[in-house]
């Protein structure tokens, strides 16, 4: 896997909705293949969609296994609004502090947006300080037949399974590690 492809997909999953238990429990996605268009500004990633066959079980295996802890973010809080969800945090992984807000509207059995926030302090040279990012999600109906829950398939036709990533988890720096 390539270290953009690595680093997208570790991005994409501070922004899927499907978080540890905080304040509030975000539902789960409604199972079967979704697609997914994430645009990023503020960076060098470029807009990309990408197709996620999920079920209930990957879904909540996925906010235990990649969420970050409470020895990574001093805040996670998520809440309830009369329009969706919305989650603000505090996370320190290597020696940059990421500071983020998420507005999630929608549903998860049709359709979801995610419009999302974060500066970073302590970033690299040419790291960007400030960037935003929007996730279209809309669910497409039953995963193909070719697919499990948790496989993506990236552009390009990338296929690789999120499940598969626990094993990458060894891989990251200390502090990103749950």
């Amino acid at each position: 896997m390539t270290r953009f492809s690595l680093a997208t997909v570790l991005g994409l999953l501070v922004l899927l909705p499907a978080v540890s238990a905080q304040a509030v429990d975000l539902p789960t996605r409604k199972a079967g293949l979704w697609e997914m268009k994430m645009v990023r500004t503020g960076g060098s990633v470029p807009d990309m969609t990408m197709q996620h066959c999920t079920d209930a079980t990957t879904d909540k295996q996925m906010s235990t296994s990649f969420s970050p802890g409470k020895e990574t973010c001093s805040k996670q809080d998520i809440q309830k609004t009369a329009t969706g969800y919305v989650s603000d945090s505090v996370c320190s992984v290597a020696s940059m502090t990421i500071t983020s807000h998420a507005e999630i509207t929608g549903d998860f059995n049709s359709a979801y947006t995610v419009k999302s926030t974060s500066r970073t302090e302590g970033a690299p040279s040419g790291m960007p300080r400030d960037s935003t990012t929007t996730i279209e999600a809309k669910w497409l109906g039953a995963c193909k037949a070719d697919q499990k829950p948790g496989d993506i398939v990236m552009p390009g036709g990338m296929k690789m399974n999120i499940m598969d990533l626990e094993k990458l988890k060894a891989m990251m720096p200390k502090g990103m590690q749950k």
